[in-house]
């Protein structure tokens, strides 16, 4: 990292920063402190908020962790956040995409992705639904504005709701992926999606 990690345990000075030191290992439990985790401590006010809202995204929307990792997974190639790819593209797998929508996830460009290569793909978990997310998340990220036709295929296969789940999950890993790769957190910078086992 470009910085230090925050030793662990983090150091406190007051009672109110250990509360929040408590609440981040709460929400990583039982694992431990992550290297994400150790880079925000340095400022316990924003590891909090930052706590709060990725523990919403996460773990309290309705949408299926296949569609939530995916959109994750898109985020982190698009910004080329190795390691957010390392944590997530396991999830993704565990979560029903198989090898041939790895592949297709992890494609730089998915207008390069051909209708052979797409159809492999759907029988490894990336149905109409999910590259209907794969499309969103990637043009969410890179362009911000996202056009008419990739926004109508993601709203006629998903309801109100899991629009805007969809929409916070891209817009909150996308902050996840700035902050791990300009402070180079987890020392993945200039290594690639095959160099993570999934």
């Amino acid at each position: 990292m470009r910085i230090p990690y925050t030793p662990n345990p983090p150091p406190t000075t007051t009672a109110e920063e250990a509360a929040i030191v408590a609440r981040v290992a709460a929400r990583r439990a039982p694992r431990p402190l992550q290297p994400l985790d150790l880079a925000l401590l340095h400022s316990p006010p924003v590891a909090d908020g930052w706590n709060s809202f990725m523990g919403a995204v996460r773990a309290q929307t309705l949408l299926s962790p296949l569609l939530r990792e995916i959109a994750i997974c898109r985020v982190a190639v698009c910004n080329s956040a190795w390691y957010e790819w390392g944590h997530h593209a396991p999830l993704a797998a565990a979560a029903g995409l198989g090898e041939k929508g790895i592949e297709v996830l992890k494609k730089e460009d998915l207008g390069s992705v051909t209708e052979e290569e797409k159809e492999g793909a759907k029988a490894h978990g990336l149905g109409d639904k999910e590259w209907a997310v794969l499309r969103y998340a990637d043009e969410m990220t890179r362009l911000v504005r996202v056009g008419e036709a990739v926004f109508e295929a993601l709203r006629s296969r998903c309801d109100e709701r899991e629009v805007v789940e969809v929409t916070a999950t891209v817009a909150a890993y996308n902050c996840v992926s700035r902050f791990l790769v300009a402070l180079d957190v987890g020392e993945r910078n200039g290594t690639g999606p095959d160099d993570v086992k999934h």
